[in-house]
């Protein structure tokens, strides 16, 4: 692959913008991590912020295989379309859509969003054959998977939970899973953080490969790389997108302590198991997958259908809005870089 001449200004100012759109992710998906803790009472707002902040962070530490990285970085779009008008665009396309969505309190994908953005960018600087089918039908398989996995884990966790307590008082079960939910919050922060800032670190790693600063056959991007990223990502949950909670905690369905430990759980399995196979799932999916399906698994009118089919049309404009936005972002690079 020919190395790219890109001035180092340029370079700067594109992994700024990657690390703005890791903050932006943090900032606008941090809702799905602490929804379910904040509605049920177990955490005050701030509280639940530092910690789903702390976790995203820890999550350095757990996850030291960037497979997430690796499939964004290399298995999305061709290396050799990869410059720095892709990459503008790409970032452009996710933030423009991530700002939308978080404007009007609708929780969508940021994941998602980014690679609309790249696949936007890539079609028009070299048309379809710049996308890699393999890596976009994965990603793509598990727009409908992690929501469906998270509502079959979520739902299966109530189940087995109502049937453990079945002789225990309402009271009882509250006090012990106001305990157990911090334990499950965690955990779901600490997947959101594994899955979410590999996927900023490999749109930088994609960058720093075309410029030539880092080798295509390296096994993981410089570290300087991967700790931005994380910082970045935990950052933008701390101030967290506090729209969307009210959307993903309480409209849905009505969520009790024992409820927001299902679904905290079931999205926490989802999320590792797709970290682990190298899929950049969307949280948004995952979480709103495992609320659907503790709400169900109590009784089919506790979920506000009309409400969940609102998010589900969101996730299908994901791609193509972010895709068409990257485009246009892409035709002015050209003009002003």
């Amino acid at each position: 692959m020919q190395t790219l001449q890109i001035s180092i200004y340029v370079l700067a100012g594109l992994i700024a913008l990657a690390l703005i759109f890791d903050f932006m992710n943090g900032f606008h998906d941090a809702a799905n991590a602490i929804a379910t803790v904040v509605s049920t009472g177990v955490l005050k707002p701030q509280t639940a912020v530092a910690m789903a902040a702390v976790f995203n962070f820890v999550a350095i530490f757990v996850f030291h295989q960037l497979t997430v990285a690796a499939t964004v970085g290399k298995g999305t779009i061709d290396p050799g379309v990869v410059d720095q008008y892709v990459i503008f665009g790409a970032l452009v396309g996710a933030i423009v859509w991530n700002v939308f969505t978080w404007y009007y309190g609708i929780p969508s994908s940021s994941s998602h969003a980014l690679i609309g953005g790249l696949v936007g960018a890539a079609v028009a600087k070299s048309g379809t054959g710049a996308l890699i089918s393999a890596g976009l039908i994965k990603t793509v398989l598990f727009i409908v998977l992690s929501p469906l996995l998270g509502f079959v884990f979520g739902s299966i966790m109530m189940l087995l939970v109502s049937w453990v307590f079945v002789r225990s008082t309402p009271r009882r079960v509250d006090k012990w899973f106001r305990r157990l939910q911090l334990f499950s919050a965690a955990s779901y922060s600490l997947g959101h953080g594994g899955n979410d800032a590999q996927k900023t670190i490999g749109i930088i790693w994609m960058l720093l490969i075309a410029a030539g600063y880092s080798s295509a056959g390296e096994a993981e991007p410089p570290l300087w790389v991967i700790v931005s990223c994380y910082t970045a990502i935990s950052f933008g949950t701390l101030f967290g997108g506090w729209r969307i909670v009210k959307t993903m905690g309480q409209k849905i369905t009505k969520l009790k302590p024992v409820g927001g430990f299902c679904a905290e759980t079931g999205g926490a399995i989802t999320l590792f198991t797709a970290t682990a196979l190298g899929v950049p799932v969307s949280t948004t999916h995952t979480i709103t997958g495992a609320i659907v399906g503790v709400g169900s698994a109590q009784k089919m009118s506790a979920v506000r259908w009309g409400v969940a089919g609102n998010i589900v049309w969101a996730w299908i404009f994901t791609i193509p809005a972010s895709a068409f936005v990257a485009a246009i972002a892409w035709w002015v690079g050209h003009h002003i870089m």
